[in-house]
């Protein structure tokens, strides 16, 4: 039984239910409610200084305008008080004249009594009501005040000082009005010169910003293409170091110095995984080509023999596998100091009684040595280097211990082998590394011994230098060891 078609109509789960003859929405297009990209970092800034500046220049103008505002009302007093202090010297000689002698039609000026009544005037000014009323007067001698000019028959505000006069029998008072309409003008004059100015200043700002910006980032962006075209393969790029000595500058030799650590990083880390593999694929022959051979023989195989040798080749792989292991553990650990006191005289005791005594001799220490350290890095430190120096002595191997100075205790192992020229010291203590006398990869090992010794001791916070034996010829090996602090 088969289900019914479904209708010509009904959109299929997951189809666009819109007509057919819709066109499809635009790709270009920014989808509305979807977050807009953010500015870079060129938009940023230059809107940050913008913001700052458009902000001082404003609180500039503001500040510029109430200053050149009280300016001016301190001049229009001035010129008020020089005015009334006239008029009162003529008041005091009882020689007033009327109308008062004032010029300029812009001021006003009335001489009132205690009572309030005018008793003299300038040519325009009123001559029965004053100018403030009596209870002003006071206030206007200390401060001066602001009137309307319809009080005095002319438009915008009036500047009113008073100055007192006359006798003490017949106290005066002199008012001096002038008008404000010039500084009202000056103020209004200035006020639009900034509003006209401001947009104009601030679009030459940000034209000045954008550039000055872009110059001081185009070292960033050529760090950023210089790093875009340095591929992971080989890595053998720089990044272009601008020539003036800033922050920028300093940043590409860093990133340089980064790039020079991490490309020698990426070669030691080649040339072990090269080593190791190449140190690896040797026992892994041995034991497939002695697994053939004895498949071959079939019964004639002598089963002890190759299982001694396969024994034997499989513990020289368990060994180098440790040793990877531990340098790989050492690799990704911190460099921390051990965690507890170790007697370093005891430690050699222990050591050399795992050889023939006719072989390998321990000098008795003065004094106990107590040192910082991990006892198990710190014995397989002494073991590595008693094995090579068993490996490679003719006759024997001396051990010795000592204090170096007050902080530090001394550890020298001494044979009298062939020793290892200066120029190699520094080398051997690489991984892999193997000296033309100690090819053999059975007498001499897979080289990851000097490189424990130095990892393990670094990690305990000592050296470990190499030196020619005395008398020679020979090596010495000298190992320098925090000492345990007396309390």
């Amino acid at each position: 039984m088969t289900e019914p078609a479904a209708p010509a109509d009904r959109p299929r789960p997951g189809t666009n239910p819109s007509p057919a003859g819709d066109p499809p929405p635009a790709t270009g297009r920014r989808a509305r409610g979807r977050p807009r990209a953010p500015l870079g970092l060129r938009g940023r800034l230059m809107a940050i200084g913008l913001l700052g500046v458009s902000a001082g220049l404003a609180v500039g103008g503001l500040v510029l305008l109430a200053v050149l505002n009280w300016t001016l009302h301190r001049n229009v007093d001035t010129e008020a008080l020089r005015t009334a202090d006239a008029i009162a010297l003529l008041a005091a000689e009882d020689a007033l004249p009327d109308p008062l002698p004032v010029a300029g039609s812009q001021v006003r000026v009335q001489v009132v009594d205690a009572q309030g009544r005018v008793r003299a005037a300038s040519i325009d000014a009123d001559r029965l009501v004053p100018m403030v009323r009596p209870e002003q007067v006071d206030r206007t001698a200390r401060a001066g005040v602001t009137v309307p000019g319809q009080r005095m028959g002319l438009t915008g505000p009036m500047r009113v000082v008073a100055v007192p006069a006359g006798t003490d029998g017949d106290p005066l008072t002199v008012l001096v009005a002038r008008s404000l309409v010039d500084v009202r003008q000056s103020i209004h004059v200035v006020q639009t010169i900034l509003l006209v100015s401001f947009p104009p200043l601030v679009g030459l700002l940000a034209l000045v910003a954008w550039r000055a910006v872009g110059a001081t980032l185009r070292p960033v962006e050529a760090l950023r293409r210089g790093a875009e075209e340095i591929t992971g393969r080989d890595g053998r790029g720089r990044l272009p170091v601008p020539a003036s000595q800033d922050e920028i500058h300093r940043l590409a030799v860093t990133l340089n110095d980064m790039l020079d650590r991490l490309r020698a990083s990426r070669d030691r880390e080649r040339a072990f995984v090269a080593d190791a593999a190449h140190e690896l694929r040797s026992p892994l022959t041995n034991l497939r080509t002695e697994l053939e051979v004895a498949q071959r023989l079939g019964e004639r195989t002598d089963w002890p023999a190759v299982s001694v040798d396969l024994l034997a080749d499989t513990e020289r792989l368990g060994r180098l596998v440790d040793d990877l292991l531990l340098l790989a553990r050492l690799d990704e650990a911190p460099p921390a100091r051990g965690t507890g006191p170790v007697d370093l005289g005891a430690l050699l005791a222990e050591v050399a009684a795992r050889y023939p005594a006719q072989s390998v001799h321990r000098a008795p220490a003065a004094s106990p040595l107590w040192v910082v350290g991990d006892p198990e890095e710190l014995r397989r430190v002494l073991v590595n280097l008693v094995d090579n120096a068993v490996r490679h002595a003719r006759s024997r191997v001396l051990l010795g211990g000592e204090p170096d100075g007050p902080a530090y205790h001394r550890v020298t192992v001494t044979d009298d082998g062939p020793g290892i020229p200066v120029a190699d010291r520094e080398r051997v203590f690489g991984r892999f590394t193997r000296l033309d006398a100690a090819r053999d990869r059975d007498a001499g090992g897979a080289g990851l011994g000097l490189a424990i010794v130095r990892e393990l001791v670094r990690r305990a916070g000592g050296r470990v230098e190499l030196t020619d034996a005395d008398p020679p010829p020979g090596l010495r090996v000298r190992v320098t060891l925090p000492a345990l602090p007396p309390d």
